[in-house]
C-alpha cells in the first residue's frame, strides 16, 4: 500500500494569540493566588474576628455583675481595672475578666509575630501576651464606641506605641501592614486597600475595616477624641 501524504499545513498559534493565552493565565493566577492562600492558612482570616467576639462576650458577661460597666470604669477598690488601664496596662483589664475569657489564648492574634502565647493568667501575665487594644472610654450606650480591636495602628507612617494612645476624629490614623491583608487585594490595589484590621465596638459587634473604614469609623464613634490603650 502506498503511503499517503497531506499537504494541509500544521495549525500553530500566532504571536499575538500566545501573549493574549500568557496573559490570561496570568490573570487567573492572580485571581486563585487568594484563595490558594486562604486554603493553606484556613484559620487565620477568622482568627482575631473570632477573638475579638469571645472578648466582647466577656466583657458583657463581666458588665452584668458590676452595674453595666466595664473593668475600665471601675476603680480597683470595687474589683475594676480604672486606674491601672489608665496607665497602659491592659492586662490588668483582661486580668479581671479572666474567669469570663476561660483561656488567654483568645487575647493574641495569629498573625501576631512580635508576641507569644500565655498559657494562663498566673503570675507575670502582662502586655507582651496580648494583640488587642482597649477601648478606655467604652460603654454599652455608645454602640460604635471603639471597645477593643487589633492594636497596630500607625499614625503619619509611624507606628504607636505602647500606652495610651489619644486618636481624634481626623487623625491620620492607617493600619500597619505587620498583620491583616485584605482578602480581595490585587498587585494593582491602592495601598489603603490593602490592608484591613479588626474592631470590636461597645454594642458587641466585630468589624474588618479597611483604612478608610477606620477614619468613619472614629467620626462613628461620637467622641471628638477616642483614648485607646496600646498593650
Amino acid at each position: 500500500m502506498k503511503p499517503r501524504f497531506s499537504y494541509q499545513r500544521t495549525a500553530a498559534l500566532t504571536r499575538v494569540e500566545v501573549v493574549m493565552v500568557i496573559g490570561v493565565l496570568f490573570m487567573i493566577a492572580v485571581l486563585l493566588l487568594p484563595v490558594l492562600v486562604s486554603i493553606r492558612n484556613p484559620q487565620r482570616p477568622l482568627n482575631c474576628v473570632n477573638n475579638l467576639k469571645e472578648i466582647g462576650i466577656a466583657y458583657w458577661v463581666w458588665a452584668g455583675d458590676n452595674n453595666d460597666k466595664y473593668p475600665m470604669a471601675v476603680s480597683v477598690t470595687n474589683g475594676g481595672a480604672m486606674e491601672l488601664v489608665a496607665t497602659g496596662n491592659v492586662a490588668a483589664c483582661f486580668l479581671v475578666m479572666s474567669n469570663e475569657l476561660t483561656t488567654p489564648k483568645i487575647l493574641l492574634c495569629g498573625q501576631d509575630k512580635h508576641r507569644v502565647w500565655a498559657t494562663n493568667f498566673a503570675t507575670g501575665f502582662d502586655n507582651s501576651y496580648i494583640s488587642y487594644f482597649v477601648g478606655l472610654d467604652a460603654n454599652e450606650s455608645k454602640p460604635q464606641m471603639f471597645l477593643s480591636g487589633d492594636d497596630n495602628f500607625a499614625i503619619n507612617g509611624m507606628e504607636v506605641k505602647s500606652g495610651l494612645l489619644q486618636l481624634s476624629t481626623n487623625a491620620p490614623v492607617t493600619w500597619t501592614s505587620g498583620r491583616h491583608a485584605a482578602y480581595n487585594s490585587h498587585v494593582w490595589t491602592p495601598a489603603r486597600y490593602r490592608f484591613v484590621g479588626n474592631i470590636g465596638f461597645a454594642d458587641g459587634s466585630v468589624r474588618q475595616v479597611t483604612m478608610d473604614e477606620l477614619s468613619q469609623a472614629l467620626q462613628q464613634t461620637g467622641l471628638a477624641t477616642n483614648r485607646l490603650v496600646i498593650p
